[in-house]
């Protein structure tokens, strides 16, 4: 997982795909952390996409650093936690100016059952991690 996490902080921004009904919902995100083993992600719950999380926690992310890609397939599960917000908001200070530990809009997920897949168009194998 470490592997992941140091792929989505190299790139920086990533893509979050989710579904609204049938359509499908992409959007550019930049907060990941790993906290207590697990990758975490953060969204405030008044956002669609938070929305759209609950409806369906099946979610896909995907980023490309110029030379590989990363695809991520995995169940987003909130963790409502104050300590979870707090380490998310404590690793990306820029957020503080929006969101709170103790406010009811914070929302922090962890990753669960992912996939992660880092690929190239030079390598006949992609990399397949499981965390």
């Amino acid at each position: 997982m470490q592997e992941v996490y140091d792929f989505l902080k190299q790139c920086q921004t990533y893509y979050l795909a989710t579904t609204e009904g049938d359509q499908p919902r992409v959007r550019p995100f930049g907060t990941a952390v790993v906290f207590e083993g697990k990758l975490y992600i953060q969204t405030g719950k008044a956002k669609s996409v938070s929305k759209q999380i609950r409806a369906n926690p099946k979610i896909e992310v995907c980023v490309f650093n110029g030379e590989k890609w990363l695809r991520i397939q995995a169940i987003a599960v909130e963790d409502d936690r104050r300590e979870a917000k707090q380490y998310m908001l404590d690793a990306n200070p820029g957020l503080k100016a929006m969101y709170s530990a103790d406010d009811e809009n914070t929302q922090v997920l962890y990753l669960k059952d992912a996939v992660a897949t880092i690929a190239s168009f030079g390598e006949t194998e992609p990399k397949v991690i499981k965390f």
